[in-house]
């Protein structure tokens, strides 16, 4: 496949309530405002994916009327905030519903005794993941805490695998799912389970669409189902020092991973790293750079599009409790 300029990239942010939880996606409608198609059935599915679904006003009509047919709405500007740092939830204006920003990339609060504790847990818990640590030794160290416990088995539980049963034990959930799926649920439940850090929840959104749209470049540029596992790995770590408040290159240092996976979070080197790299263009709206990614890995626009979609579809099952597996 080669790229292509004839259908515009779909740009997608996630918007908090005014408790910063993810309800709502924001649509970059101004790269849509040309005589390009838009990718109308892609907005319909999102718009039916769970969420509210919203653009900037200000569009043209007919970019507004295509938009509101596929089940969009328009955003009055008072209607949301923009925070660049820490959410502080008693200085939002009365009349904004939503917040936008990288607010939750900001430095964690700081922990309480316990809190640092739990995260002293966490950072042991990648650890044992990374290393493909016995069964025995992972459920010890879940036992030390039961939030992290509480989490994984919510998520497992979220995949519905058809046994008919709900999974109540981390044996369980291990014999049921198969190890390399459990890594990357363990590692995702992370992001869902830091108590008392009000960013968490935005953080798993993050996360898990930069993972599974990592996943699904990587299957669109024909990579194998170990280079894609890789790819998801990836973009779940990228933000393991956000949210741990360390330099990754700490976090990463005691943890079992390939050469390849540390020089792409690192240096975004390799194939990895290119596949990391776009993503982040698309998260800075960085159309340029955007195109130039894909016309390296040979993934058209459309193809892309749909890549998105389904990464924020995802997200949402994820948020809610509801996501499926996460093979691509």
């Amino acid at each position: 496949m080669t790229a292509t300029t004839a259908v515009p990239p779909v740009f997608l942010h996630p918007l908090a309530d005014r408790n910063g939880s993810p309800a709502a996606l924001l649509l970059d409608a101004d790269t849509l405002a040309q005589s390009a198609p838009l990718p109308t059935i892609l907005l319909r599915e999102l718009a039916a994916g769970g969420m509210k679904c919203f653009y900037r006003a200000g569009v043209s009509d007919a970019v507004a009327q295509a938009l509101n047919e596929a089940g969009w709405q328009a955003l009055a500007a008072g209607k949301i905030h923009h925070a660049a740092e820490a959410l502080d939830q008693e200085q939002l204006p009365p009349a904004a519903a939503w917040v936008e920003g990288d607010w939750y990339l900001a430095q964690p609060p700081r922990p309480s005794g316990t809190q640092a504790a739990s995260r002293a847990l966490a950072l042991q818990l990648v650890q044992l993941v990374s290393a493909d640590a016995d069964t025995h030794e992972i459920e010890a160290l879940l036992r030390q805490d039961p939030t992290l416990s509480y989490h994984l088995l919510r998520l497992v539980n979220s995949l519905g695998m058809g046994t008919g049963r709900r999974v109540t034990s981390f044996s369980q959930a291990i014999l049921i799912l198969g190890r390399s799926q459990l890594r990357r649920w363990l590692n995702l439940m992370l992001f869902s389970s830091r108590e008392g850090d009000p960013r968490s929840a935005m953080l798993l959104a993050r996360v898990a669409v930069r993972a599974h749209a990592m996943e699904l470049l990587a299957k669109a540029s024909g990579e194998d189902r170990q280079h894609q596992e890789q790819a998801f790995m990836v973009g779940m770590f990228s933000l393991l020092g956000i949210l741990f408040g360390m330099p990754l290159a700490e976090v990463l240092k005691p943890l079992t991973i390939s050469e390849a996976v540390q020089q792409a979070l690192l240096a975004r080197a390799g194939e990895l790293g290119q596949l990391l790299q776009v993503i982040e263009a698309a998260e800075r709206d960085d159309g340029a750079a955007l195109a130039a990614g894909l016309q390296q890995l040979q993934i058209d626009t459309p193809t892309f599009n749909r890549i998105v979609a389904d990464a924020y579809l995802w997200m949402q099952g994820v948020a809610t409790g509801k996501a499926g597996a996460a093979h691509a």
